[in-house]
């Protein structure tokens, strides 16, 4: 990385670098209180960082601190994160440093941004953003799809939230020319939901995944590659209990005008509540297991 990078790196992160260690970077939101709630944002965190470190990988949180992004934290500022309040998107990244704004979690899409300048490429979420449901008279459409068209960086997911327009998003994904893979499945993981009925490409090995990823540098492309893991079989949630859910808090939030970014945490907040917290477990796992497949292909990539 050039030393005009706009991108400071931890101590841990720079000398990964320079001893040829493999990184995957991480987002911060779901770390924070405005993914999941005290004290399972440190739970979160604590699981995915100790997941890729027993896999000879190592962890990089991005984040804005103290007007600086960054990539890796030290360990004194994971409180900073569990407590913050600012969510920062790719579109508020230079507002966030410009200002210098003191703590802003990053999202899926600012965390591809930060990745890609710092020249790294494995980074792992539990759900992608997505074109809401009625999108076509509001055009919230998550700057995620858009991040992934533009960064060259392969990002591990779960899916995205079943509570999106699902098809509209995979359509949306082909429009951008980013390739979606599953991980030994062949249907679009819907985050607590193994299964949404939307087929796509199939890959079984690390191998597949690593060749796939660098031929779109080979032909000169700067997208990104979405690769899905499902959740584990053991962490899922009723499927049609879910469903039935989720139609009942997009009418909650329509009676109650919710929109933009406040849709998301109100609706796992109304899903952890109905579920009895299950859907915290559940995201636990998922989150787990997509840093598990994360740590496999980040190591192909550094071979």
């Amino acid at each position: 990385m050039e030393s005009n990078s706009p991108v400071k790196l931890s101590e841990e992160v720079t000398k990964a670098k320079a001893d040829g260690i493999p990184i995957v970077c991480l987002e911060s939101t779901v770390f924070s209180q405005l993914g999941l709630p005290s004290p399972s944002n440190a739970e979160a965190l604590e699981l995915c960082m100790s997941t890729l470190q027993n896999n000879d990988v190592v962890p990089a949180v991005t984040a804005v601190i103290d007007g600086q992004l960054r990539l890796g934290l030290e360990e004194s500022e994971y409180e900073r994160i569990f407590t913050a309040t600012n969510k920062v998107s790719v579109r508020d990244l230079s507002v966030a440093i410009g200002k210098g704004l003191d703590v802003g979690v990053t999202t899926v899409s600012a965390s591809l941004a930060v990745a890609d300048a710092a020249g790294e490429k494995v980074f792992c979420t539990g759900g992608i953003g997505g074109v809401h449901r009625g999108a076509h008279i509001t055009g919230d459409i998550s700057a995620d799809l858009y991040a992934l068209s533009r960064f060259n960086v392969l990002c591990v997911s779960a899916g995205a939230k079943a509570f999106l327009d699902l098809p509209v998003t995979l359509e949306y994904l082909e429009t951008l020319g980013v390739p979606v893979l599953g991980w030994e499945t062949n249907e679009f993981p819907a985050f607590y939901l193994r299964q949404s009925g939307l087929e796509i490409p199939r890959v079984n090995s690390v191998e597949e995944v690593a060749s796939i990823f660098k031929t779109i540098s080979s032909l000169g492309h700067q997208h990104g590659l979405l690769l899905n893991a499902p959740i584990p079989l053991e962490a899922e949630l009723d499927s049609e209990m879910i469903w039935s859910l989720i139609e009942n808090s997009i009418e909650d939030c329509d009676r109650q005008g919710i929109s933009g970014q406040a849709v998301t945490p109100f609706i796992l907040e109304q899903l952890a509540n109905a579920t009895e917290g299950k859907s915290i477990p559940a995201n636990l796992a998922l989150l787990q297991n997509n840093a598990e497949v994360a740590s496999k292909i980040a190591r192909v990539l550094h071979s």
